[in-house]
């Protein structure tokens, strides 16, 4: 049986295809088209994801579909596809379905948490086999996700795009100051129950905050956040979030999590002390077109066997004639490593020479996050590579930190990190005798974005970790997304090349081509 998932239609549209319970592709259209009409049928990625799947529409069995979306969607769809099921698929069970059967877990407790997904903000699930059972849920207005947006529009950002940087941010502070007044907030009930009398509906901007919310940070309505109260407030909403998410999950062990809040890493890190915790990692509205092919498979469909993740590197790769030909088309001068070794030779050399290199290799990734196929790496020995990576190539706030890949097997020597790592949707510590190694990668307190790289997710990626392990002393490599100015990570090798041109990044490596400037 093949599926085809369809999510986020509306915001950040993406499409999965599976057979027979295994997953073949699953590509955001935003990657592969660049350009995007929300609400729209995410055509790219259709088309996309079933050639890496090697399938036509007619051999397609069932669409699934995720609310919300425009009508014309199903009718398209229909004409489209006409051999196969429509299924349609409620937002949070997608949400729920994509965290809870790629997990571990033959029993669990679900929660999914986002902004308004289909006007439902909020939903706790209990599952077992392969079976989803509704336990609570919570609507709009009462939203974590709605309040997380407004306090990173009134710190200077953009809701809906920025919110990591407010969890990055908060880092720098305790959040001991701000606390009580996001608990108050919240409400003092296991389940939030906002308070609205923070909230302003006339004030159309800094996040719609009341005169009363300004009091309380010591200011007068509508004034701009100074630099030193952005962290303290940034900390006091995360430290509140952790805390009630905490007490909305309940008290199984087991935990699943999907839904906008669970891309928040150091969110997942504090469910991490007391709970086992599986969170989806592309969580936000795009993998819904995960849980949607999920969910047809064994909640519709009765299909005990569950589907596993494996790795998340599910688009498109590229063969070495595509890309010499977008390489000779551009008149670039390159090499070509003839074997692995060389490939994997050089780059080490690079590296280790404090060069910054693009690395491209493989299946694009799925979700935001770069896990070593679309990668801007440096050494962590380098000692110019925070200012370099953040100032000079992403152009981007200094406490927002790069990720640390260290190969699976070797991640005890230098980091505690939770098996959430394996998809950097957590956040790990430094060991004590590495910190000062790992510097410039620490947030707060010695906290590290640590990403752990098993051999069979990525084979060559965890190569060149113990390559350049076997030359330095240190298997370690700091590890940021290949993507400038807020665009997708990039996808094609034109997209690589532009990128390339347009950094301060020393050297691409694309397959076997090595292109330096």
């Amino acid at each position: 049986m093949i599926i085809v998932g369809l999510g986020g239609i509306l915001t950040d549209a993406a499409c999965a295809v599976l057979r027979d319970g295994e997953l073949l592709a699953a590509v955001e259209e935003r990657k592969v088209a660049r350009q995007v009409s929300p609400g729209v049928l995410p055509e790219a990625a259709i088309a996309t994801a079933l050639e890496v799947a090697g399938l036509t529409p007619a051999d397609v069995n069932c669409i699934a579909l995720v609310r919300p979306f425009a009508q014309e969607i199903h009718l398209t769809l229909r004409s489209r596809f006409p051999s196969a099921q429509v299924v349609m698929v409620e937002h949070h069970a997608a949400h729920a379905a994509s965290a809870y059967y790629p997990s571990p877990f033959d029993d669990a407790t679900v929660l999914t948490l986002d902004r308004d997904g289909d006007f439902r903000s909020a939903a706790r699930w209990r599952a077992s086999g392969n079976q989803l059972h509704l336990e609570k849920d919570l609507y709009y207005p009462d939203s974590l996700g709605d309040l997380y947006s407004r306090v990173t529009e009134l710190l200077g950002f953009n809701a809906g795009s920025d919110e990591h940087k407010v969890q990055w941010l908060s880092t720098a502070d305790s959040g001991e100051q701000f606390l009580p007044l996001f608990e108050e907030i919240l409400g003092g009930s296991e389940w939030p129950c906002i308070n609205r009398s923070f909230f302003d509906a006339d004030r159309l901007s800094q996040g719609g905050f009341s005169e009363k919310f300004y009091k309380r940070l010591g200011l007068e309505g509508g004034e701009d956040i100074s630099a030193t109260l952005r962290a303290p407030i940034a900390a006091g909403l995360q430290c509140a979030i952790e805390a009630i998410v905490l007490r909305m999950a309940g008290p199984q062990e087991r935990l699943c999590v999907a839904g906008g809040l669970g891309m928040n890493a150091l969110l997942i890190s504090a469910l991490e002390k007391s709970k086992q915790v599986f969170v989806q990692p592309a969580a936000g509205n795009t993998g819904t077109a995960l849980g949607a092919v999920f969910y047809a498979w064994n909640s519709v469909f009765g299909q005990k066997k569950r589907a596993s993740l494996k790795d998340l590197c599910l688009g498109p790769s590229y063969a070495p004639e595509e890309v010499k030909q977008v390489l000779e088309n551009c008149k670039l001068h390159f090499h070509y490593a003839m074997t692995t070794d060389e490939l994997v030779e050089r780059a080490v050399r690079d590296l280790n020479g404090e060069k910054i290199i693009a690395w491209m290799q493989g299946r694009m990734e799925f979700g935001p996050r770069a896990l070593g196929n679309r990668s801007i790496l440096a050494s962590p020995l380098n000692p110019y590579s925070t200012e370099n990576l953040n100032i000079y190539i992403k152009h981007r706030e200094p406490f927002r930190k790069f990720a640390a890949s260290v190969p699976e097997e070797m991640v005890g020597e230098y980091f505690e990190a939770g098996p959430n790592a394996r998809y950097l949707a957590t956040v790990g510590r430094v060991r004590a005798p590495y910190r000062k190694t790992f510097e410039a990668a620490v947030l707060g307190e010695n906290a590290v974005r640590v990403h752990t790289v098993r051999q069979e997710d990525n084979p060559l990626y965890h190569r060149l970790l113990h390559a350049a392990g076997k030359a330095t002393g240190l298997p370690v490599l700091y590890n940021t997304s290949f993507n400038l100015f807020g665009d997708p990570l990039v996808c094609t090798p034109r997209d690589a090349v532009r990128s390339f041109y347009s950094s301060g990044v020393d050297a691409l490596f694309v397959g076997n081509f090595v292109v330096e400037k």
